[in-house]
């Protein structure tokens, strides 16, 4: 596998600055000429995609801004400890190939941040998922959680410091069934398209361990009803102008989410918007505690675990953010994180 990288390594430096930054597609423009890449060509380069983006989220029933950053990155990961493996040839037949995505979003409420990150452990070959991880960190304390995927259920590991809330628990798994985190990784189609234009699909669905954080409630399944619209539209993001598939869901717990993805592979995440629209049967989100949104800043594939050295903070700027003393600062005065989560490669 490394040896794969390093080869891709060296085919990508040939390609140069061009690499870095996706450039927006203009909108209305004719498909490319050129295939899609492979999979394998565009994800085994030895390089993370990196996203940026403006970012609102309604919290104690006001909205909050901040930003938001995606990583994706593919390695290999233990099948076993369900952890990144160091060295793949030492045990080949517990090693598979992840495509991890770590999405982290940060956030100010008055006086106080939070900062959070999902870690989504997705199977390269199928984009099943292996494991779900979150963490918060708040002025009030930490909290953690953690979701296993077995074949027959997830084993779910939620520790916090609240006192009623800590617990190991183990969920059944569900045909069929879609991780809210999942849909990251899912409506990007990087193997083809996961739905075609105009289809709609209802699935079991399970709800994002962000934001049961954030309204205290249990992990169980609900339903969603996923639909990709018959055509593709305009959509502009402060990165550009780009044609856009668009996804709606609807909740069974009462949300809605737009998801506009990039229609030239690799089919970034452009934009998206939670919001709720009523209160079904239990507990349903209020207005109030319903949005979360985003929009592209900017994008690059870069070697970030490399770029640790003062004035590597420079590469915020292809991501739409700016360095500053407490971290990262997006244009309007968005706050945001600093040049990325650390990674051992």
């Amino acid at each position: 596998m490394r040896a794969l990288h390093l080869a891709f390594v060296v085919a990508m430096a040939i390609v140069g600055a061009a690499a870095i930054l996706g450039a927006a597609v203009p909108a209305g423009a004719p498909p490319a000429s050129v295939p899609s890449p492979t999979f394998e060509s565009h994800w085994q380069d030895g390089k993370a995609e990196l996203d940026g983006y403006r970012y609102t989220i309604t919290r104690y029933g006001q909205p909050r801004r901040g930003t938001a950053v995606m990583v994706f990155v593919t390695e290999p990961f233990s099948e076993a400890k369900r952890v990144k493996v160091d060295d793949p040839a030492m045990n080949p037949r517990d090693t598979f190939e992840a495509l991890k995505l770590n999405f982290v979003r940060d956030f100010q409420t008055g006086i106080y941040d939070y900062n959070t990150m999902t870690s989504v452990f997705v199977r390269s070959r199928d984009f099943s998922p292996a494991k779900i991880s979150f963490s918060s960190a708040e002025w009030c304390g930490h909290v953690y959680e953690e979701m296993l995927f077995g074949p027959r259920d997830i084993a779910d590991r939620y520790t916090s410091y609240f006192e009623d809330e800590s617990a190991e628990r183990r969920v059944q798994e569900v045909k069929d069934g879609i991780a809210e985190e999942e849909l990251l990784v899912r409506l990007r189609g990087l193997r083809g398209e996961w739905l075609r234009p105009g289809e709609r699909r209802t699935v079991p669905f399970l709800p994002a361990a962000f934001l049961r954080r954030l309204t205290h409630r249990p992990l169980q399944w609900t339903t969603a009803s996923i639909e990709r619209s018959g055509r593709d539209e305009a959509v502009t993001v402060p990165a550009g102008r780009f044609d856009a598939s668009t996804f709606k869901i609807s909740t069974g717990d009462g949300r809605e989410g737009l998801f506009h993805v990039e229609r030239a592979y690799p089919h970034r995440m452009l934009k998206w918007e939670w919001s709720a629209v009523g209160k079904p049967t239990g507990r349903g989100w209020s207005p109030s505690e319903g949005l979360d949104a985003g929009a592209l800043t900017g994008s690059a594939r870069l070697p970030y675990w490399k770029l640790h050295e003062v004035g590597d903070e420079k590469y915020l700027k292809l991501l739409g953010l700016t360095a500053g003393p407490g971290g990262a600062t997006a244009p309007g005065g968005f706050r945001g994180v600093g040049a990325g989560p650390g990674e051992r490669r």
